[in-house]
């Protein structure tokens, strides 16, 4: 159970009572036989697709706190492996011919970045379960209308008459949409034939019809070229409800067959506890109200989480420069001749930041947000870079203050 008794903690630590278990947030545990009356520990957990609120609270108290950032890159790393097996085969290497395509998903599968949003959960899960007696744990699950969100009148038979019903396919569709009109030059270049252009990448934006406009060939490959820019953006992307829609109840589900005592609650409930308690909305607020103890002190400041991958398994650089060959991507595991590691937290000319990375043995500094302490991006001396603590497992975590006035 959480203590304000520090000197007794350092006591414990000199006399040999007590070891450390983690530095961040700062745990111990006892080396000698204790009482096993703890209090009711209730956590709660705000589900989300990019944010995971973490509260663990008792009647009288918030134990803790967390905002967890999760990881956005895995579409993109799942993209370059894949343009990276397609090259495979016809570079620099004899023919081969293509191989029957035999393999098979099995039961229960997710996309990789949909499982990875899911294992997030769980992890934040076992953390605050790791270094606190928790009774009972309660996640809240969101259901989305992706429907209704783009049309709040659509009812009854509407919902089986999309926005592309009677168009054999998306570029049909999108055609139509546009009026079979170029949407910059508006049929200025005379140009008849017409072609379907992401508005963002297709890597990141996907085939939606939202992320594709209507263009003409000689405004397309102008565009490519870089000599006109187009003054348009994307429809409102569903990636984010459409995520929620589909990994709710598989969190829900995996995380009943591991920990006991589960509970499931929804989103009108908890806005109806925010709002009638006046809390402001933010991911650690909703996973207060969501832990059911809304009468209990808050902490004045909580941690932030920033998820990150563990490993870099690629073997060459993906965009080798031109006319090179691809180098090596594989590198020191330590900084140069220093004994520092990526995602250290480190202290700088007074600043506290963690090692983003390095060049030639001179490490980068970012701070939490992700952004670099100096500007322009400028690496600095190893030497003069002050070692506070290693990175635990895939995760870097750093307490922040004023967490109602904190905006990520």
């Amino acid at each position: 159970m959480p203590t304000e008794r520090h000197g007794k903690v350092r006591r414990m630590l000199r006399d040999g009572l007590a070891h450390v278990v983690r530095l961040v947030p700062f745990t111990i545990q006892l080396d000698y036989t204790s009482g096993k009356q703890v209090q009711e520990v209730s956590l709660g957990i705000d589900a989300g697709s990019k944010h995971i609120g973490v509260s663990a609270t008792t009647e009288k108290y918030e134990l803790l706190a967390m905002q967890v950032e999760e990881r956005d890159d895995v579409v993109k790393l799942i993209a370059d492996r894949r343009e990276a097996r397609r090259t495979r085969r016809s570079r620099k290497t004899r023919y081969r011919a293509a191989r029957f395509d035999n393999r098979y998903r099995k039961e229960g599968w997710f996309a990789p970045s949909t499982e990875n949003r899911i294992l997030a959960h769980l992890r934040m899960i076992r953390l605050a379960c790791s270094i606190l007696p928790v009774s009972k744990t309660t996640i809240e699950v969101a259901q989305f209308d992706s429907q209704k969100i783009k049309n709040d009148r659509i009812s009854g038979i509407e919902y089986q008459q999309g926005e592309q019903l009677g168009f054999w396919n998306v570029r049909e569709y999108v055609l139509a949409r546009d009026g079979h009109v170029c949407q910059h030059c508006k049929g200025k270049s005379k140009d008849k034939i017409l072609n379907v252009h992401h508005i963002e990448s297709r890597k990141t934006g996907g085939n939606a019809p939202n992320n594709l406009i209507t263009l003409c060939e000689t405004c397309h490959k102008a565009y490519h070229r870089g000599d006109i820019q187009l003054k348009v953006r994307r429809g409102k992307s569903l990636r984010d409800t459409a995520a929620m829609s589909i990994m709710r109840w598989e969190v829900y589900n995996r995380a009943k067959r591991e920990f006991n005592n589960l509970n499931l609650t929804f989103g009108y409930m908890t806005k109806h506890r925010r709002i009638h308690n006046n809390i402001k909305k933010t991911h650690c607020a909703d996973a207060f109200c969501i832990s059911g103890n809304v009468k209990a002190e808050r902490l004045p400041c909580f941690y932030g989480v920033r998820l990150t991958r563990r490993h870099n398994r690629s073997l060459h650089l993906s965009k080798p420069k031109k006319g090179g060959l691809r180098q090596g991507n594989v590198a020191s595991h330590w900084i140069g001749k220093s004994r520092l590691q990526q995602y250290d937290y480190v202290e700088w000319n007074g600043q506290k930041a963690f090692i983003s990375g390095s060049q030639n043995g001179r490490p980068y500094l970012k701070n939490f947000d992700n952004k670099y302490i100096m500007s322009p991006k400028t690496s600095v001396n190893a030497k003069t870079v002050k070692f506070i603590r290693r990175k635990r497992g895939s995760m870097i975590i750093e307490q922040l203050p004023k967490m109602l006035d904190y905006k990520p």
